[in-house]
């Protein structure tokens, strides 16, 4: 797969996944998030599997405490016919007005129905600095 199309894809995963959660689309936001989804690195959390990231975006979507979700520097590390690998800095904003500043690892796998989904997600960097930073 070449580079271009490699990241047009994430790109376009990333701007779903995105939407999703600030349409507050729980089926949706999930189906693009592999059933083996792995999510490493985040504090309190061993691993955060499938039913973890079910449960969570729930409650968020429930509650409305997603304001916005950006992606920025994007940075392709591979990608194959089936996988793309990639980081990209993630910003969340709560409703009441929280911060989350992070640099992720993502992996996306092409699954057997031909779509593309979260297979793992790692935490790089997070700026503890950022965490709880009120936004104005």
């Amino acid at each position: 797969m070449k580079e271009e199309q490699a990241q047009q894809l994430a790109e376009q995963w990333l701007t779903g996944a995105a939407e999703s959660a600030m349409q507050k689309d729980l089926s949706a936001h999930m189906g693009m998030i592999s059933k083996r989804v792995s999510v490493l690195g985040v504090p309190g959390f061993d691993n955060i599997d499938y039913d973890t990231w079910y449960t969570q975006c729930r409650h968020q979507f429930e509650n409305a405490m997603i304001k916005n979700i950006v992606y920025k520097g994007f940075n392709l590390l591979s990608a194959t016919e089936t996988e793309i690998v990639f980081t990209v800095l993630e910003k969340v904003v709560g409703t009441d007005g929280s911060l989350n500043e992070q640099i992720v690892e993502m992996s996306l796998e092409k699954e057997d129905d031909e779509q593309w989904r979260l297979l793992q997600e790692r935490v790089l960097i997070e700026n503890d600095a950022m965490r709880n930073h009120e936004v104005s």
